[in-house]
């Protein structure tokens, strides 16, 4: 599978979590050139949409968080299948509707003891806002949504169909998935690879499965840089109140290509904003011509935020 690649659906992965490249996927393919001689590698694996969409041939999907390796590597091993989600969706989300919340943090409580990823499936879908976040303990702490009738037949049958999704794409696929720090990862990296970096983003969500401190930032910047192979770094840019300093300060000499989106983890709907992502891309790895619908895009999403900021008090 090489890049650039047009794509004409974007699909979602079962595991829900903040952060999904859901509406960048079109955006990243189209900026990013990779022979696809190499493997597709991911130290920060998050729900995969990345990934999947791409589908190539040899891959390394990593991440600190077990329960998501541990989830994929089941639905790789026809553990999970989607006959046995569509049976334990269908189970444990007409309790959910008889129990209410009860029931949610029983699961919960649940799932923290035992690990089992078919829970793990359950609260991604029956949380808060569809937020992945575990206390200092490794702890899976999301309160309820509140969503008790959540798992409709028409709900199930859309999980289900995602789970199909993925392990058709895993069918034959040289796939390894693995829990790593992304240091243990990027040992891994060769010179005919591609890496794709979404690191939590520093200064907003640093919780999503340990923590993400300025000093981890700046050791994952230096070993960025040292990559024997081509990469792609996603990190917010900007939104209405702050820009991240650390685009200008530390990557000066790669292509950055912007774009422009809602951000919807916030709790009310006055906490939810357009954000700007910046694909930094390692020189010599990029798409040569810009889309330019999406620097248009940029531009007129900057010049507006800027003109709001200036309202503000």
């Amino acid at each position: 599978m090489q890049l650039p690649k047009e794509m004409t659906l974007v699909q979602t992965p079962p595991i829900k979590c903040q952060g999904i490249k859901t509406k960048l996927v079109k955006f990243i393919f189209k900026n990013v050139t990779w022979s696809g001689a190499g493997s597709w590698i991911e130290p920060f694996l998050g729900s995969g949409v990345v990934l999947f969409n791409l589908a190539p041939e040899r891959a390394i999907g990593a991440d600190a968080n077990p329960h998501i390796i541990s989830f994929y590597q089941n639905v790789k091993e026809k553990k999970i299948t989607p006959s046995i989600v569509r049976s334990f969706l269908e189970k444990e989300g007409a309790i959910l509707e008889s129990k209410g919340a009860e029931y949610y943090y029983e699961v919960r409580v649940r799932f923290n003891s035992y690990h089992n990823p078919l829970d793990l499936l359950f609260l991604s879908r029956a949380c808060f806002n569809g937020v992945m976040r575990c206390n200092k303990k490794g702890h899976f702490n999301v309160p309820f949504n509140h969503k008790t009738e959540r798992f409709s037949k028409s709900y199930i049958t859309k999980i289900v169909n995602q789970v199909k999704w993925v392990s058709e794409k895993l069918d034959g696929k040289e796939w390894d998935f693995v829990c790593a720090d992304w240091r243990d990862t990027f040992r891994k990296c060769k010179e005919k690879d591609f890496v794709y970096l979404d690191p939590p983003y520093f200064g907003r969500h640093t919780d999503y499965f340990g923590r993400w401190s300025e000093r981890e930032m700046l050791d994952f910047i230096s070993a960025v840089k040292n990559l024997p192979c081509g990469y792609a770094l996603s990190l917010w840019k900007r939104n209405l109140y702050r820009t991240n300093t650390f685009i200008d300060d530390y990557f000066n000499n790669h292509i950055i290509r912007v774009f422009s989106h809602d951000y919807f983890v916030g709790s009310t709907e006055s906490l939810r904003h357009k954000i700007e992502e910046a694909l930094i891309i390692k020189l010599g790895f990029e798409q040569k011509v810009p889309d330019l619908n999406y620097e248009k895009e940029t531009i007129e999403n900057q010049n507006r935020a800027l003109s709001q900021r200036e309202l503000i008090p």
